[in-house]
């Protein structure tokens, strides 16, 4: 490419005339990170919670999703669909710790995943602070009560009720 001051680049802008060149004798000059820290800097109060909020709605949701389509298949599929699900199938399906602490992953993970989201949704819509207060606080107190319900009835289930 000639530096030719009527030939155009692809992006439809023309050559800077008098643009300084700048070389090992000529350097740039050094222009400081607009949010660099110093010592007069405050520190941040504010936590990477969001963040790490978003990534577990992410990691969630693949996790959630094995989880319920191998819950669907072998429910539905594998061990002769809906007609067969009964107290006696959960005795023996609870029986075994392997899908006790199945069901328990997928609750926790389904309940904390939708009550994260549920939040997302009260963030962006609650106008007034006090309404997004108290939203939230029936929001976690229903998330905790129906994690510790499920779990107590998941780990005390006894198969010789009568």
């Amino acid at each position: 490419m000639t530096n030719n001051a009527t030939e155009t680049t692809a992006s439809g802008v023309g050559p800077v005339e008098d643009a300084p060149v700048y070389t090992v004798d000529n350097p740039a000059p050094l222009i400081e990170a607009p949010r660099r820290r110093t010592k007069k800097t405050p520190k941040s109060t504010r936590g990477n919670f969001e963040m790490a909020a978003w990534l577990f709605m992410r990691l969630s949701g693949i996790v959630l999703v094995v989880l319920v389509l191998g819950h669907l298949l072998i429910q539905l599929f594998l061990d002769g669909g809906v007609s067969k699900i009964g107290f006696a199938f959960v005795a023996g399906r609870w029986a075994s710790p392997f899908w006790q602490v199945w069901d328990l992953v997928m609750l926790w993970l389904a309940m904390l995943h939708g009550s994260n989201g549920l939040r997302t949704i009260i963030n962006d819509y609650a106008e007034r602070p006090t309404s997004r207060l108290w939203l939230k606080a029936l929001l976690y107190t229903a998330t905790v009560f129906t994690i510790l319900l499920g779990t107590l009835v998941i780990f005390t289930f006894d198969p010789n009720i009568r």
